[in-house]
């Protein structure tokens, strides 16, 4: 199946851009060369060719973009090599070995990566960026929204936007004060070096400072925040928060239940829509001022094309082109 989808956006790919061109949203000088499969898994005998067709870019593993980026994008990184290389996700494994959010932009900045798929970067990012000089060229590629998780079990099913500033700084410390059990709350939080404590303090919290949390409340991976407050003391006292694709698009919410804020319950159409209060733009970044037929370049492009965002809609992110086929 993954093959016949290589081939499928491959060909894809070839056609429309030659009928159509890219979308106007991301515009690209015509002479830009377009990327393409190095090796395509075929299913007929004739053995796959390397030849470029005129006008168009072989992507090898010699000139392949290093990537790096936000774990939540691993498996978009995958997906991409996949197609492009023409091998399987297994195969590519080496090539999408993500360091997380802060520090893959730290590695952009000093030369260790090419392109980067991330959430945004905390604030002393910045700061260092502005230290060394470094310009980057980076583009919204995907939309998410960060969302707070709770046991399937506990009855509460909104929060609003203050609620959760309170919880979070340690004002409200009761289920029953939000409209739940009596049972305290135990809020976990991520590592400072994480992309959703980024979001969590920017977009939640507003400036209002964090409770500071116990050690065993601060969890170093995405998929370990949301595993632990589904089975906190098998009891509905937890609550977290992650992004939605992690939630809702890789299945990690077993036993966990995704709560509406103020009474807006977190979707692809309203995370898209904006609708959703907690909106985390995912970002596909490079050095300024490469030129137009570096490999990282093209391949920024075509992330922003119409089939990259297929393949991006494809595996579960909400791609920023309604492309269909999301929910």
């Amino acid at each position: 199946m993954k093959k016949q989808l290589a081939l499928t956006l491959l060909l894809s790919l070839i056609f429309s851009l030659a009928a159509c061109g890219k979308p106007a949203e991301t515009p690209k000088p015509a002479e830009t060369p377009q990327p393409q499969q190095q090796q395509q898994a075929v299913e007929t005998p004739p053995q796959p060719t390397n030849e470029p067709q005129p006008g168009q870019f072989v992507f090898t593993r010699e000139n392949f973009p290093r990537l790096n980026g936000s774990t939540a994008m691993v498996p978009l990184g995958q997906a991409v090599a996949s197609v492009l290389l023409g091998e399987t996700r297994e195969e590519v494994a080496d090539l999408t070995s993500f360091s997380r959010t802060t520090q893959s932009y730290r590695e952009l900045m000093r030369g260790q990566a090419d392109l980067l798929i991330s959430g945004a970067p905390p604030e002393k990012i910045y700061e260092e960026k502005q230290e060394l000089g470094f310009e980057w060229e980076l583009s919204t590629f995907a939309v998410d929204g960060l969302v707070f998780v709770v046991n399937e079990s506990n009855p509460v099913e909104n929060l609003t936007t203050e609620q959760i500033q309170k919880i979070y700084s340690g004002e409200i410390t009761n289920w029953s004060e939000v409209g739940g059990d009596d049972v305290d709350i135990v809020p976990f939080q991520r590592n400072e070096e994480a992309g959703s404590q980024t979001a969590m303090k920017k977009l939640v919290m507003g400036g209002i400072p964090m409770m500071e949390a116990p050690a065993e409340y601060v969890s170093g991976a995405m998929g370990d925040l949301v595993k632990v407050v589904a089975s906190y003391n098998d009891s509905a006292a937890a609550i977290g928060y992650t992004v939605y694709y992690y939630a809702h698009d890789m299945k990690m919410a077993d036993r966990l239940k995704l709560l509406a804020v103020d009474g807006i319950q977190p979707s692809a159409e309203t995370i898209r829509s904006r609708a959703y209060p907690f909106i985390n733009d995912s970002y596909v970044v490079i050095r300024a001022g490469l030129p137009d037929d570096a490999p990282a370049k093209i391949l920024y492009d075509w992330l922003l094309s119409a089939e990259g965002q297929r393949l991006v809609a494809q595996e579960g992110y909400v791609s920023v082109l309604d492309v269909g086929g999301q929910s």
